[in-house]
């Protein structure tokens, strides 16, 4: 894998897949040692360029270069010259003029890390490009489900709420049905996109039939912000006909996964008692993903060869 661009998992092979999650599988036992210290990227350098916000998907890259020993600057939006008028290919430019082996991009604009592969001969990993592809969430998704399920393929997840508007459930779509796994949608219909079933997914009209039997209940954020119409009643409405309350849960197995990409909106889209009760894995989910990180940086630069 030494030397790709990490752009989705649309086109990542099962094969690539499993060697990241094993990969990653080692680094997590690196984040759990008092001293979190490889030389694996020692001397390489690193930079996050994130155009939109973000708390868990920066600072986790940050943690992985600096935890395999690579030098790594962030920069956004806010405090670059983009402010200025700087165009995304200038920004590029700019950054691959000063030697960096590797630019982690997010934007808001779907396909900005292909864009970004067009001008600058660093590895891009895409952190997230609009609703397009978010495939380190992916990846720490199927790493968190294998797990605690054991294995991936055969198992039933169930994927509710804005499909529409998020790049993790596009991202986690193509990762669990290139490892075996039934995906199950449900949510309103105005936020699940009717060419999903086209992909080998399942689509359900009640939230409760996606749930029924679930090995893994990945619960979507309602991305509020990116809404710029009413594509549901109210939030109360939502929170009431779907939003994952105790009692829906109690239709999936008894060792249900639920999952949460973050920032939850608690009471909305997942009610408090599941989000922190006993079936949450939502901060297992943080942990793998420093890990995955830290395995895609790994198998990208150094060939996930540790010093």
């Amino acid at each position: 894998m030494r030397c790709q661009h990490i752009l989705g998992l649309e086109h990542m092979s099962a094969a690539n897949i499993e060697r990241v999650l094993n990969t990653a599988d080692e680094m997590k036992k690196v984040t759990k040692q008092d001293i979190k210290k490889l030389s694996t990227l020692r001397g390489k350098a690193i930079v996050t360029l994130f155009f939109e916000n973000s708390t868990r998907t920066r600072s986790s890259f940050e943690l992985a270069g600096k935890y395999l020993g690579a030098d790594v600057v962030n920069i956004t939006a806010a405090s670059s010259s983009v402010t200025k008028g700087e165009s995304l290919r200038d920004t590029l430019l700019t950054v691959q003029a000063m030697g960096v082996d590797a630019i982690v991009i997010r934007h808001s604009a779907s396909g900005a890390a292909q864009y970004a592969t067009k001008y600058v001969d660093s590895v891009v990993v895409n952190a997230g490009d609009g609703a397009h592809e978010h495939p380190t969430q992916g990846l720490l998704d199927l790493l968190t489900i294998r797990q605690h399920c054991g294995t991936i393929a055969g198992k039933k997840v169930a994927i509710i709420g804005d499909v529409l508007h998020s790049r993790v459930a596009r991202s986690d779509i193509w990762g669990l049905l290139k490892m075996g796994a039934e995906v199950h949608l449900g949510g309103p219909r105005t936020l699940i996109p009717k060419e999903m079933a086209d992909m080998g997914v399942t689509i359900h009209n009640r939230v409760e039939d996606a749930i029924a039997d679930a090995d893994v209940v990945n619960v979507l954020r309602i991305q509020l912000e990116r809404q710029k119409k009413g594509l549901f009643p109210t939030p109360r409405e939502y929170a009431r006909i779907f939003g994952i309350n105790d009692e829906r849960l109690k239709l999936a197995k008894e060792n249900v996964l639920v999952m949460h990409p973050g920032p939850m909106n608690r009471g909305l889209e997942i009610s408090p008692d599941v989000a922190y009760g006993r079936a949450s894995g939502i901060e297992e989910q943080v942990n793998n993903g420093v890990a995955v990180r830290m395995a895609i940086l790994s198998l990208t630069l150094a060939d996930g060869v540790q010093a």
